[in-house]
């Protein structure tokens, strides 16, 4: 039984991985609340899922357009000092967005772009932070190292919605956006105490050749591409982020202090798959149980569409949350044991890629299908199309479902 709990053997072997880790988890947590603050910003101002969809499409633009030359710079530089700017940035523009909620709310284009500003920041801080994880820990750690991060992810939407959505009622999105810069205090406590660096292997010296050599080490290795195929099969088809205020109204009248217990929901669920996340992390065949947490999530989606009642549709979300841990830490295993040292930061700048952007664009997606249509048909479509997609990749991908 105890086999099956959270490995937490890397906090106490790394010093560098825990402070890195305290940090993450205090800063991961205001920027939930940041997140429900934005979308219900924007919902207040337009009532358009179209518009809380263009949230996500802000965050998506910065890492599609720059991700893999921030990976390219993440290969070339001083890693440590590249987290240090990189988070400087992120707390700035969190600065700016709590003085527009106090001072008078910005038009939503003018939120719109201190969202994709702070996107760019995280552009950079994402390859170079995840470059540092086989550095700081052993080999046979960084599956437990990736399910740590992963429920400080999950631990954040537990907790940074619910109270996001209790400030919102009680000191307005202006409380929620100062909050998350206060948090970043302690995300500077995490990346000032990680090692320095340096590049330890050669990089072309062309942008866009090195940029290319990424692409085809990505392209040219079945297990990476399989699993970044298999994530984009998840978050470009069935992301529901961007419908939560259309559901919210409609089955719980548009409180916004039950705006947030959507993504408490599927937090629910990830913190639970992370706390029992040794039965599948110590499996060994990541490849394999990544597909089966993708097509889970797919199904859990459709089913949060068709159910009429709202407690019900929680439940789902819940599944949905346990699903995607489970995908996820699987896919960032299968990713870093199959990368060589030197296409770290390029690789992971792919990967950030298809886990951060693509979950935006779907957020679009499923925004822009629901102004056509209604919310149940997104939700139901798009899990339907991910279950699809993931068994034609577990299909075409041997060397995945080997593994």
């Amino acid at each position: 039984m105890t086999r099956a709990l959270i490995d937490v053997q890397p906090l106490r072997s790394s010093p560098a991985f825990r402070r890195l880790w305290i940090g993450r988890t205090c800063s991961g947590l205001g920027s939930q609340m940041t997140l429900i603050a934005v979308i219900y910003q924007v919902w207040q101002q337009t009532h358009s899922t179209v518009w809380t969809g263009a949230v996500g499409l802000a965050q998506a633009l910065p890492i599609v357009l720059f991700g893999l030359f921030a990976g390219d710079l993440a290969d070339r530089v001083e890693r440590r000092r590249l987290s240090i700017v990189a988070t400087t940035g992120m707390a700035a523009c969190s600065a700016l967005l709590a003085v527009q909620g106090f001072a008078g709310q910005l038009p939503v284009p003018g939120v719109l772009a201190l969202v994709a500003v702070q996107a760019c920041f995280v552009t950079v801080g994402g390859p170079v932070g995840r470059a540092f994880l086989p550095h700081l820990l052993r080999r046979e750690e960084v599956a437990a190292g990736l399910a740590l991060n992963h429920i400080v992810f999950q631990a954040s939407m537990l907790l940074g919605p619910a109270l996001g959505g209790l400030l919102l009622g009680w000191a307005g999105v202006g409380g929620c956006y100062l909050i998350d810069t206060l948090t970043f205090a302690v995300g500077f406590y995490g990346v000032i105490g990680l090692p320095r660096l340096p590049p330890s292997v050669a990089v072309p010296a062309g942008r866009l050749r090195a940029v290319g050599e990424g692409l085809r080490f990505v392209a040219g290795n079945p297990a990476v591409r399989g699993a970044l195929l298999t994530d984009l099969a998840a978050t470009l088809l069935a992301m529901p982020i961007s419908l939560f205020p259309l559901v919210n109204a409609e089955r719980f009248g548009g409180n916004p202090r039950t705006l947030g217990l959507f993504l408490t929901a599927i937090a629910v669920g990830g913190v639970c798959a992370s706390v029992w996340s040794g039965a599948f992390t110590r499996l060994g065949r990541p490849g394999s149980v990544m597909l089966c947490g993708a097509g889970v999530w797919g199904v859990a989606l459709a089913g949060f569409g068709l159910v009429p009642n709202p407690w019900l549709g929680l439940g789902c979300l819940v599944v949905a949350g346990a699903a995607d841990t489970v995908a996820v830490v699987s896919r960032g295993t299968v990713v870093q044991l199959n990368t060589p040292e030197g296409l770290l930061g390029r690789v992971a700048a792919a990967e950030q890629i298809v886990g951060q952007a693509a979950p935006d664009v779907g957020n679009m997606r499923a925004g822009v299908v629901a102004g056509v249509s209604s919310g149940a048909v997104a939700l139901v479509s798009g899990g339907v199309l991910c279950v699809a997609a993931v068994c034609a990749i577990a299909r075409g991908t041997p060397a995945l479902r080997g593994r």
